[in-house]
């Protein structure tokens, strides 16, 4: 028994294959379009990379090179970056919004404190309304912390959504790291700069100090200076005018750093300039006060103890402006405060009123000149070691040798301290015993 061959038309034939072969080319055209869409990119992170790091750009110069790049990209309505910087974050790039408007919106504590690790839709962060706009929130970790939030809105698809996150992603880990390595390059630059000053300030410190003291038959001399910061806002002086008279000065500037080390550096340079003009203290003085208002315009001002000493006369003209009251102890134990003068220089352009201090020094006295870094010293009970403290070890140890008085000085105050060594201020002592 034959059997006649089943019978099939060219239609019924080419439909199927025809079929397949349309369904195999859009899969290739898919795959050739994921291929080139991912191809460009790796271009985009990589060439914004370069970018990036090809010169050096200011941040603000970075977050517009990014925003440039994203708007070439059609697949985002809306995207907002907001970046850590210290301990807040801060809207630094906007699409679809004004970034005035963007900066305004506010973020749940959950998220100001890095809870947000993996990418994750907007609407299940319970935000106000005002952030409806965007749909999705991309973290950008760096070292395992939150260093930026991407947040996109108006995605055209889920596809285009699971394509943009690593893109995206990529991006903005490449502009946060840029940003951190130009904050950290201007950081570097920035210290440096500080430690050239510091040197700078310190060598102009160190040329202000007299690099001996007199020690004759008619007095000898002793210092301690015990800065509180790298750059102190203590001075103090000695100056020689002529073969029997000579200038002590103590004085303390407001402030510390390097603009205290610069206007204290003024404040001597007049001084010197002065006692080389051979006018007395009652001219010097509201020179001096002119020469630091005009330089801080009364923003800072300096306390100063001036004295000149005639060894001859033995008298001692002082002027005490605003300054801690040097003690000058007799040999008979009695102690008089050094108090006439005015008030604090550099404060106001003239000053209201100057007294010449005028006292005569018996042989065996001790003078002692100090900024208020050696009274202010406190207990763990908040008591002040003060002029007291002081008064207590100059009597008890007045006829040690000088540098053995300021020893003890320093040793006590150590001792009082509830803080060990580390003072709230710079300590200056100059001592003077007269023979």
């Amino acid at each position: 028994m034959a059997f006649a061959a089943p019978h099939f038309s060219a239609e019924s034939v080419a439909e199927p294959a025809g079929g397949l072969v349309t369904v195999r080319d859009e899969q290739i055209k898919q795959l050739k379009r994921q291929l080139l869409l991912k191809q460009f990119e790796l271009d985009t992170v990589l060439g914004m990379a370069h970018d990036m790091t090809a010169r050096d750009h200011s941040v603000d110069e970075l977050y517009h090179m990014l925003r440039l790049t994203l708007q070439g990209q059609r697949n985002v309505v809306h995207l907002l970056l907001v970046a850590r910087e210290g301990h807040e974050f801060r809207a630094r790039l906007a699409l679809g919004t004004d970034l005035a408007q963007a900066e305004k919106l506010v973020m749940t504590p959950h998220l100001l404190e890095g809870g947000v690790t993996q990418p994750q839709a907007v609407e299940d962060l319970h935000l106000d309304p005002a952030w409806d706009r965007y749909e999705l929130v991309i973290p950008i970790l760096r070292q395992k912390q939150v260093a930026a939030y991407v947040f996109v809105g108006g995605v055209r698809s889920d596809f285009d959504r699971q394509q943009l996150i690593p893109f995206l992603s990529s991006l903005a880990n490449t502009l946060v790291g840029a940003v951190e390595s130009r904050r950290l390059q201007a950081q570097r630059v920035a210290d440096a700069a500080v430690r050239k000053e510091i040197e700078i300030a310190q060598e102009v410190q160190a040329m202000l100090f007299p690099r001996k003291l007199p020690n004759d038959a008619h007095l000898a001399m002793e210092r301690t200076y015990v800065p509180h910061t790298e750059i102190g806002g203590d001075y103090y002086d000695v100056v020689e005018i002529d073969a029997d008279r000579l200038l002590l000065c103590v004085a303390d500037v407001s402030g510390k750093g390097v603009p205290a080390s610069l206007l204290m550096s003024n404040f001597q340079a007049g001084l010197r300039t002065l006692l080389r003009q051979g006018v007395e203290l009652v001219t010097i003085v509201p020179e001096l006060n002119h020469l630091l208002f005009r330089n801080s315009g009364g923003e800072k001002f300096i306390t100063a103890f001036l004295g000149i000493y005639d060894r001859r006369t033995r008298v001692l003209h002082y002027v005490n402006a605003g300054h801690n009251d040097p003690l000058l102890l007799a040999d008979n134990g009695t102690v008089k405060p050094l108090k006439d003068g005015t008030v604090m220089l550099g404060i106001m352009e003239e000053l209201p009123l100057l007294r010449v201090g005028q006292v005569e020094i018996s042989p065996q006295s001790l003078l002692l000149l100090y900024t208020d870094g050696l009274t202010e010293v406190f207990d763990a009970d908040n008591n002040e070691f003060g002029e007291e403290g002081v008064l207590s070890v100059l009597r008890r140890c007045r006829y040690l040798p000088l540098p053995k008085l300021h020893q003890e000085l320093m040793s006590s105050i150590n001792t009082f301290s509830a803080h060990n060594e580390q003072f709230a201020d710079d300590v200056t002592i100059l001592s003077c015993r007269f023979k």
